[in-house]
C-alpha cells in the first residue's frame, strides 16, 4: 500500500508529491506511528540526500544566459513573495486573531519562503510536453525560489537564537543576520566569476578531451567531488547547503566548451556514447545513473518525511481549521501577487528578445499565474522555520503553530495541484509565448553560423553554375 502512495503521481496536478506527504501523516508519527523513530530518522537523511540531488538536478539544467538577463525581475519577485506575506500575517494574526507580535513575525516568516526542493520537483514533473526549466518564466521562478531559500535560512537562524535571547544570552545578533547573507552574495558572485576565469579555460583546455575516453565515469567523479566541494563550502561559511547545491549544477554546465567541436557538444547522449571524441553531458548522466533512484526513493522519502513532521490529530479542532482555512486563503493571494511582475514587466520593458509584439495581458496571465501558484509550494523550509519557533522560543502558541501548520500543509498541496492545471491547458501557449522557451545566445549564434555556411555554398554553387 505504501509502494502504491510513494509511487502515486496525480493525474491533475503531475506534482507527485501528495502521495507521499499522505504516506508520511499515515505511517509516521502524527498518526498510525507505525515506523520507529531509528526508521523515520533514517527515511529523513535519505530524503534530504533526495532533496539536495533535485536541486543540483536543478543547477544542472537551469539556463544561466536568462537568469542574467531576468536577475532584477527575480529580486522584484522574490522581495515581493518575503515581505507581502508578512505583511498581510500582520494585518490577520497580530490584529485580527490577537496573536502576539514576535509570533506573528515568525509564523509570517515560515508562511514567506518558497521550498526550492518542492518548487524543483513542481517544475520537473508538471508536464512532459514543455521542459519549465528552459523556460522564461521557469527561469524567473528558479531564481526567486533561490533568494526564498537563503532569507528563510537566514530567518530560521534568527528564529532559533530569538530563545536564547529572552533567555538573556549574548547572542551578536548582527552577525547572526550578516552571516548567511554575506557568504550567500559572496559564493554567487564569486561562482560565476572563478568558473568563467580560471576553471573553464582550465577545463577546456587540458582536461576535457580526456573524457571522451571514459564518458560517464568521468562525469560522475567530477560531479561527486564538486558538489561534495560547494556542500561543503556552504555549511562551512554558514549559507544553506541547498543553496550551494545549486551553485553546483550551475558550475558544472558552464565549464565545458560550447564550441561545436567541444566534447560535451552532442545530439543526444548515444551520440557522446558512441563517438571517441565525444563525450554524455552531465545532464546526461545524471539522467543515467542518478534520475530514476531520485524519482523512485528519494524524493518520496523526502516528501514523506514532511509528512513525519505534521501534528495530523491535534489540527482537527474548530478554531485551528478556522484558523488554518482562512490564513491559507490569505497566504495563497499573498504569493500568488507575485505574479503580477510578468504583466508589468510586459509594459514596462516592451517586446522581449525573438518576440518582436508586445504581449497582450491575455498572453501573460498563464505565465503570470504560473509564476505565482508556484511560489506558493513551501513545504520543508516553512514547516522547519515553525518548528524552530514552537520548540525553541516562549513565543508560539499551540494555536499559533497550528495555524501555520494548516497553511503550510494546504499550500504544499494546492500550490502543485494548480501548476499542474495550468500546464495542461495552457502550457502550449505558456511554452510558445515570451515568457516560454527560447533560444540561449550560443544557440543563436550557431544558427547564424550555419545559416551563413548554407548561403555561402549555394553562392558558390550558383557561381559555379554559371560558369
Amino acid at each position: 500500500m505504501a509502494g502504491s502512495f510513494l509511487a502515486y503521481e496525480e493525474p491533475s496536478s503531475k506534482a507527485g508529491i501528495i502521495g507521499p506527504i499522505i504516506v508520511g501523516i499515515s505511517y509516521g508519527m502524527p498518526l498510525a506511528d507505525i515506523l520507529l523513530e531509528v526508521w523515520q530518522e533514517t527515511f529523513l537523511a535519505i530524503g534530504y540526500i533526495g532533496l539536495i540531488l533535485i536541486i543540483f538536478e536543478g543547477g544542472l539544467t537551469s539556463r544561466m544566459d536568462l537568469l542574467k538577463q531576468n536577475f532584477v525581475l527575480s529580486m522584484l519577485a522574490a522581495t515581493t513573495g518575503v515581505l507581502v506575506p508578512i505583511g498581510l500575517s500582520y494585518l490577520l494574526l497580530f490584529l485580527g486573531f490577537g496573536y502576539g507580535a514576535v509570533e506573528t513575525f515568525i509564523i509570517g516568516a515560515a508562511l514567506s519562503t518558497t521550498s526550492l526542493g518542492t518548487t524543483f520537483a513542481v517544475i520537473g514533473g508538471a508536464s512532459k510536453d514543455i521542459d519549465l526549466s528552459q523556460t522564461r518564466v521557469g527561469t524567473v521562478l528558479v531564481s526567486a525560489a533561490v533568494i526564498d531559500d537563503v532569507s528563510g535560512l537566514v530567518m530560521s537562524s534568527v528564529i532559533h537564537d530569538l530563545g536564547s535571547i529572552s533567555g538573556g544570552a549574548d547572542v551578536n545578533l548582527g552577525w547572526l543576520i550578516g552571516r548567511p547573507i554575506l557568504a550567500s552574495v559572496l559564493m554567487a558572485a564569486l561562482t560565476p566569476l572563478l568558473c568563467k576565469y580560471c576553471f573553464a579555460p582550465l577545463f577546456r583546455r587540458y582536461i576535457e578531451h580526456h573524457f571522451a575516453r571514459f564518458d560517464h565515469l568521468s562525469n560522475v567523479v567530477l560531479m561527486v567531488l564538486v558538489l561534495c566541494a560547494f556542500i561543503s563550502i556552504a555549511a562551512f561559511a554558514g549559507t544553506s547547503v541547498l543553496f550551494g547545491a545549486f551553485l553546483a549544477g550551475s558550475f558544472l554546465t558552464y565549464l565545458p566548451s560550447k564550441h561545436p567541436e567541444g566534447p560535451f557538444v552532442v545530439y543526444s547522449r548515444e551520440h557522446g556514447e558512441q563517438n571517441e571524441d565525444k563525450s554524455p553531458t552531465f545532464v546526461h548522466t545524471f539522467e543515467k545513473y542518478f534520475s530514476d533512484v531520485q524519482k523512485y526513493l528519494m524524493e518520496p522519502l523526502f516528501f514523506a518525511s514532511i509528512g513525519f513532521a505534521i501534528p495530523f490529530v491535534d489540527l482537527w479542532t474548530g478554531s485551528a481549521i478556522w484558523h488554518g482555512v482562512v490564513y491559507t486563503l490569505l497566504m495563497l493571494l499573498a504569493k500568488v501577487v507575485v505574479g503580477i511582475w510578468v504583466p508589468v514587466w510586459d509594459i514596462a520593458t516592451g517586446p522581449s528578445k525573438g518576440h518582436p509584439s508586445k504581449p497582450s495581458l491575455s498572453q501573460s496571465l498563464p505565465s503570470a499565474g504560473l509564476l505565482g501558484f508556484a511560489m506558493v509550494a513551501r513545504g520543508e523550509i516553512g514547516l522547519l522555520i515553525v518548528e524552530i519557533g514552537y520548540n525553541s522560543t516562549p513565543y508560539v502558541s499551540d494555536a499559533g503553530f497550528y495555524t501555520a501548520v494548516w497553511a503550510i500543509l494546504l499550500n504544499t498541496v494546492i500550490g502543485p495541484m494548480v501548476v499542474g492545471l495550468l500546464i495542461k491547458f495552457r502550457g502550449k501557449s505558456i511554452g510558445e509565448g515570451a515568457w516560454g522557451i527560447q533560444n540561449s545566445d550560443e544557440s543563436e549564434a550557431q544558427e547564424k553560423s550555419e545559416a551563413s555556411s548554407r548561403d555561402q555554398a549555394l553562392e558558390e554553387g550558383l557561381e559555379g553554375s554559371a560558369q
